[in-house]
């Protein structure tokens, strides 16, 4: 069962982990058990995640044609899958930047933004997943009700903003506004915002002409 040895690397019910941790714990962790146990008896899990590496991992990421947690009968999604095995591996944050930036491929950046939402600080979480609020690209989301239209900038929105995505109980972090009080975040402009500000500026122009 080197499938099982694998996926389970990790883990140790002892609870001697030693390796690095994510917000105190380790990463395996942030996936409660119950998901954890249909990730590693999954099908996608044991064919396709078994040896992978940051490099391989790429291979399969770009195979992705939708996201979501679970489907049917609670059956993780090869989206769930790959984040779990970002979990087992802990890329280096180079690597899942070039994940994130990568434009050609929608899902690979999706993946990479869950993985983030996941495990970076908050502060580093809004300053680099905001950008992506102004990705309208589609994406297609499977779950228990079967597949549904969303777009990358509701995906990032729902990052920033939810408490579960993809069936997954997500860190919990500041919001962006007690970010702001604290000092640790500028206030976000938004696009309406400066536009307002740039007519404004105008008719105070033309008042003046008068």
């Amino acid at each position: 069962m080197a499938h099982l040895a694998d996926a389970k690397s990790m883990l140790d019910s002892r609870g001697l982990y030693e390796g690095t941790t994510v917000h105190g714990v380790n990463p395996l962790l942030l996936v409660e058990k119950i998901i954890r146990e249909r990730i590693f008896e999954s099908l996608y899990w044991k064919e396709q995640t078994f040896g992978l590496n940051s490099a391989t991992l790429l291979d399969r990421a770009v195979e992705l044609t939708y996201i979501g947690g679970q489907y049917g009968n609670q059956k993780p999604t090869p989206f769930l899958c790959l984040a779990f095995k970002l979990l087992q591996l802990m890329p280096e944050r180079e690597i899942v930047l070039e994940y994130l930036h990568d434009t050609d491929f929608k899902y690979l950046r999706a993946l990479a933004a869950f993985y983030i939402r996941l495990t970076w600080s908050a502060v580093d979480i809004f300053k680099t997943l905001e950008p992506l609020l102004g990705d309208y690209r589609k994406l297609k989301l499977r779950g228990q009700a079967g597949f549904r239209l969303t777009y990358m900038d509701e995906f990032m929105d729902d990052l920033l903003t939810k408490d579960r995505v993809c069936d997954i109980a997500l860190p919990r972090i500041p919001t962006r506004a007690q970010l702001e009080d604290l000092d640790e975040l500028e206030p976000r402009e938004s696009a309406l915002e400066s536009e307002i500000e740039s007519g404004d500026e105008s008719v105070a122009s033309g008042g003046e002409d008068d």
